[in-house]
Parts: C-alpha cells; sequence; structure tokens
C-alpha cells in the first residue's frame, strides 16, 4: 500500500490506491490537451465575430477610422472591410470544426489564424488597438492548436465513456 499523504483521508486513499500515478497524469494532461482545443475553438469564433464586425464598420461607417496616407498597405476601407468579412466567417467555420474534432478545423484553424494575423497587422495603421488584439488572440489559437495531440484527446474521450 502507498504511504499515507497527509490532508487526504484514508478512505479516499483506499478508493483511488488502485491508479497508477501515470495513468491518472496521463488523464490529466489528455484534459488539458481538449480544454485548448476547445479554447481553440471558442476563441476562433470569437475573432470570427470580431473580424466580421470589424468589416461591417469599415463597409458602413469607415469614417471611424483614421486615414493614413503613404502606408504600403493602403488599400480602400471597403476592401478592408471585405477582407474582414471573408476573414471572420472562414474563422468562425473553422472554429465549429475544432469544436467538434475536425481535423480540417485545426489545420483550417492555423492557416486562417495566421492570415487573420496578417490582415490585422496590415490594418494596424486604422484601428491599432484593436488589431493588436487581434493579433494576439490569434497567437494562442495558433499554439493551443499546435499543442493538441489526438492520443491524449482519445485518452479523454476514453475517461469519460
Amino acid at each position: 500500500m502507498a504511504p499515507r499523504r497527509p490532508g487526504v483521508s484514508e478512505s479516499w486513499q483506499a478508493a483511488h490506491s488502485d491508479r497508477s500515478s501515470s495513468v491518472a497524469h496521463g488523464a490529466g494532461a489528455a484534459g488539458w490537451v481538449v480544454g485548448l482545443s476547445h479554447f481553440a475553438g471558442i476563441m476562433m469564433m470569437i475573432i470570427g465575430l470580431f473580424n466580421a464586425m470589424e468589416g461591417v464598420v469599415a463597409l458602413a461607417r469607415n469614417e471611424v477610422y483614421a486615414i493614413t496616407p503613404r502606408y504600403i498597405f493602403a488599400f480602400d476601407l471597403t476592401t478592408w472591410g471585405w477582407i474582414h468579412i471573408i476573414l471572420g466567417i472562414v474563422v468562425l467555420a473553422a472554429g465549429v470544426g475544432v469544436i467538434t474534432g475536425q481535423l480540417w478545423g485545426r489545420v483550417v484553424g492555423i492557416t486562417i489564424a495566421s492570415l487573420s494575423m496578417l490582415a490585422n497587422f496590415a490594418f494596424i495603421p486604422y484601428y491599432p488597438v484593436w488589431s493588436l488584439l487581434i493579433v494576439a488572440l490569434n497567437v494562442f489559437v495558433i499554439w493551443a492548436l499546435c499543442v493538441y495531440d489526438r492520443d491524449a484527446a482519445a485518452v479523454a474521450a476514453g475517461d469519460r465513456t
């Protein structure tokens, strides 16, 4: 029998002593993997909505944004509006794919989050704080999608059944 741990009742230790520490650790790691995947999916859906809102504002009320002369990525705000609306819809759809556990959702998510980062980086002169916020959120999404481990997620799914 394992040595007594302070602060843990004997009945709890007896009930849980048949688990090996590696299995318990694996289940905890699997929970983090699934949690990060859901975090990424939800963040992608939020980022998609933010991008779409940014695009609608650029189309409807382009006087909200500061016009900067002589910027290297000088597009018309209507063009930026459509770019952000399309990116927003695709990021939102990929977020739903990630939440449902689809491989294509992760692949599209990493690709589109990267494109969203580039688009928002280029949009910094028009709306700097908002653009930098979206860039930072995309960094976290890409990280969460890249650390996803299918085997650990399968362990977590097996623990729930």
